[in-house]
C-alpha cells in the first residue's frame, strides 16, 4: 500500500522516527508520502527522503501560513520542487475552516502553488476545509494546465467529487472515512470510482476509529484501506492493488507494464484474460484508454493457450473462489475452443464458472454455440446497452454491422435454454435506456439484469 499523505517531519515522530517506518514496512506500506506545509517542514521532508528509499516528498506552505508567503519563500520552494524525491506541490489550497490566514492570502498563495506545479509539471496536493465553492472556481481555471493532482482529505460532496474527477484528479481518503458519524462521506465514496481514489493517513492526524487516542502513523493507513473495501464491496487486496497503481501513476513511479496477466483476482471471483481482440470498437471501452482493470494490467503480447490458462489457475492456491469468470479486456467467445477445455478442466474441479460476452458468438462462428456450453457454464453476462438496434450499433460499432442487436438478443434466448443463470447488463449512460433494457430483459427476455456503472470497469 501507499500512505499517500503523511507528516512523518513533524516533532511527533521524533522520538521514534526509526520505528514508525518499519511498523510501516511490517504494515505492507510501500512507499509513505511526506507532505510539507511551510518552508521548514518542506526542507525537513526532502532531508527525510534522502536517507530513506520508501519515502516521497511533496513541498508547500498550507493555507493555515499563507500569510507567510513572500517571493523569497516561493524561490525556495521552487528550488526545492526540483529535488528528485520531490513528486507533488502542496499541499495547498483554502482553509476556511479556522482562517488562521487572510482569506486573500490564502487564494493568492494557491494561486501560486499552482503556478508552480504547472510550471514545474508535478501534481498539487490541495487541501480544501468549509471552502468548496471557492477550490472549485479556482481549480477549474487552472485543471487543464495540470498534469493532475488530489484533493486531500476529501470533504466534500457527489458534486464535487464529481468535478474532481473531471479535472482528471484524485480523490484521497484518510481516517474519517472509519469514523461512526461519516455516513455522509461513506454515501459519497460508494459514487466515486476506485480507480480514482487515493489512501492516507494524514499521520500523526485523524487516527482510523479502531485506533482512536493514539499518534495516527503510516501503518494505520491499512485499516483505512479495510473500510474502504468494506464500503466498495471490495476485496483488501483489491483496494491494495488498486489505490498502489493510483498512487503511483499521480507521483510518476515505476508501474508494472509488463502486462501478460492470465488470471487475475477481484473481490471474491478469479477472472481469465482470455484475448485482448473484439468484435465491438464500443465509444466507452476502457481498452482504448488504459490496460489496467483494478489494478491489473491485462495487456497481452498474444492470447495464452488452454494449457497456460490451466497452468496460471493452478498457481492461485490457499484461495478459495465463488466462481471463475471468462473475461478480460476483449471478447472471450473469440477463443471459444479454448473456453471450452478450460471450462472442462474447471468444471472436474468443483467451479462455478461464468461467462461475460457481447453476446456476438454465433455470429463470429455463423453457428449457434449456446448448445455447446450446456454443464460447462453455470451463468452467462451478456452486455446489452442498448433497447433498440440503432442505438446499439451507433454505441458499440459492432463490425458485423446493423443486424447484430438482433442477433444479440437471439443468442439471449438461446442461452436460456441451456445455461441455469442468464442475465443482461447496460451501462447507466442514459437513464432512460437504463428502464428500457430492465424492462426487456424482464419482461420480454425472461432473463436477469444488472446496472453498470460507466466509469467504474470491473
Amino acid at each position: 500500500m501507499i500512505d499517500s499523505h503523511a507528516h512523518l517531519q513533524m516533532p511527533d515522530f521524533a522520538g521514534d522516527w526509526a520505528k514508525v517506518l518499519d511498523d510501516a514496512e511490517a504494515a505492507g506500506i510501500e512507499y509513505v508520502a511526506v507532505i510539507g506545509f511551510d518552508l521548514e517542514s518542506s526542507k525537513r521532508a526532502v532531508a527525510l527522503c534522502e536517507q530513506n528509499g520508501a519515502l516521497l516528498a511533496a513541498v508547500g506552505v498550507h493555507p493555515h501560513d499563507a500569510s507567510s508567503l513572500d517571493d523569497s519563500a516561493m524561490d525556495e520552494l521552487r528550488r526545492l520542487a526540483r529535488h528528485p524525491k520531490v513528486v507533488a506541490i502542496g499541499e495547498t489550497g483554502l482553509d476556511f475552516y479556522r482562517n488562521l490566514s487572510p482569506r486573500a492570502e490564502q487564494r493568492a498563495a494557491f494561486e501560486t502553488h499552482l503556478a508552480i506545479a504547472e510550471e514545474l509539471g508535478l501534481p498539487v496536493v490541495v487541501h480544501d476545509r468549509d471552502a468548496h465553492a471557492e477550490v472549485r472556481q479556482i481549480l477549474s481555471l487552472h485543471a487543464s494546465k495540470l498534469v493532475g493532482g488530489v484533493m486531500h482529505c476529501f470533504s466534500g460532496d457527489e458534486q464535487l467529487a464529481r468535478e474532481t474527477l473531471e479535472w482528471g484528479f484524485y480523490i484521497s481518503i484518510a481516517g474519517p472515512l472509519t469514523y461512526p458519524n461519516a455516513e455522509r462521506l461513506r454515501s459519497v465514496v460508494r459514487q466515486i470510482p476506485i480507480e480514482r481514489m487515493l489512501i492516507e493517513t494524514d499521520a500523526p492526524y485523524l487516527t482510523p476509529q479502531p485506533k482512536r487516542g493514539s499518534r495516527n502513523e503510516p501503518a494505520f493507513v491499512r485499516l483505512v484501506a479495510e473500510e474502504l473495501a468494506r464500503v466498495k464491496g471490495l476485496s483488501l487486496e483489491d483496494v491494495d492493488r488498486i489505490t498502489t497503481l493510483n498512487a503511483k501513476q499521480l507521483f510518476g513511479l515505476p508501474l508494472n507494464e509488463n502486462g501478460d496477466v492470465i488470471v487475475y483476482p477481484i473481490r471474491n471471483s478469479l477472472y481469465i484474460n482470455v484475448t485482448g481482440a473484439c468484435t465491438n470498437e464500443c465509444s466507452f471501452c476502457t481498452r482504448f484508454k488504459s490496460p489496467y482493470v483494478k489494478g491489473h494490467n491485462l495487456s497481452l503480447k498474444r492470447d495464452p493457450s488452454a494449457e497456460e490458462i490451466v497452468h496460471a489457475l493452478t498457481t492461485r492456491h490457499g484461495r478459495s473462489f465463488k466462481e471463475v469468470v471468462f473475461c478480460g479486456l476483449g471478447e472471450p467467445f473469440l477463443r471459444l475452443d479454448v473456453i471450452k477445455q478450460v471450462a472442462k478442466h474447471l468444471k472436474g474441479i468443483g467451479c462455478k464458472i461464468r461467462i461475460n460476452t457481447n453476446g456476438q458468438a454465433n455470429l463470429i462462428y455463423g453457428r449457434n454455440i449456446a448448445p455447446e456450453l450446456e454443464g460447462l457454464v453455470d451463468s452467462i453476462s451478456i452486455s446489452l446497452n442498448s433497447s433498440d438496434a440503432a442505438k446499439y450499433f451507433e454505441l458499440c460499432r459492432p463490425r458485423f454491422g446493423p443486424e447484430t442487436y438482433s442477433a444479440v438478443l437471439d443468442f439471449i434466448r438461446e442461452c436460456k435454454k441451456y445455461i441455469p443463470e442468464v442475465s443482461v447488463t447496460a451501462l447507466d449512460i442514459d437513464p432512460s435506456e437504463i428502464e428500457a433494457c430492465k424492462k426487456l430483459a424482464r419482461e420480454e427476455l425472461g432473463v436477469g439484469f444488472r446496472e453498470r456503472h460507466y466509469d467504474e470497469v470491473g
